[in-house]
């Protein structure tokens, strides 16, 4: 068997993917939040959803690891995106909430996505969306 080439499917959903991720970032910096990465979209996405997540929930959401998703939440703190604070059933436990900030960010987050997809036809982005998620759950 060959070695498989740039037309192979994990290449080009990798690529994809970044070129995806390039155009949020740049959509994200036209709009004043270019420290905001496209990354954050683990995070943000499920506590936009339903707020005040436990760590190992927003992590199971996100389809991430715990660890990965630690490494996240730091990040979106830092970047005044998110907040943690003690589980008051779990001491052990941190729930991870929006800020002000975030919230404001979804708007600008909803605006630019739907701008991209706005650039695919309609039975592109339908085909597409059936298509990933037949992927994701391989």
């Amino acid at each position: 068997m060959a070695a498989p080439d740039t037309t192979n499917l994990g290449f080009l959903l990798a690529k994809s993917s970044q070129r995806w991720n390039e155009r949020l970032g740049e959509g994200f910096t036209g709009a004043g939040y270019g420290d905001v990465r496209p990354s954050y979209g683990s995070v943000l996405l499920p506590l936009w959803e339903e707020d005040g997540l436990r760590m190992g929930r927003l992590a199971e959401r996100a389809r991430l690891s715990k660890q990965t998703m630690t490494t996240l939440v730091r990040l979106c703190e830092r970047d005044g995106l998110v907040e943690r604070s003690p589980d008051p059933e779990d001491a052990r436990a941190a729930i991870v909430s929006l800020t002000p900030r975030a919230r404001a960010f979804a708007d600008v987050a909803g605006a630019v996505v739907a701008g991209l997809e706005q650039e695919l036809s309609t039975t592109a982005r339908r085909d597409l969306r059936r298509a990933l998620k037949e992927v994701m759950d391989l």
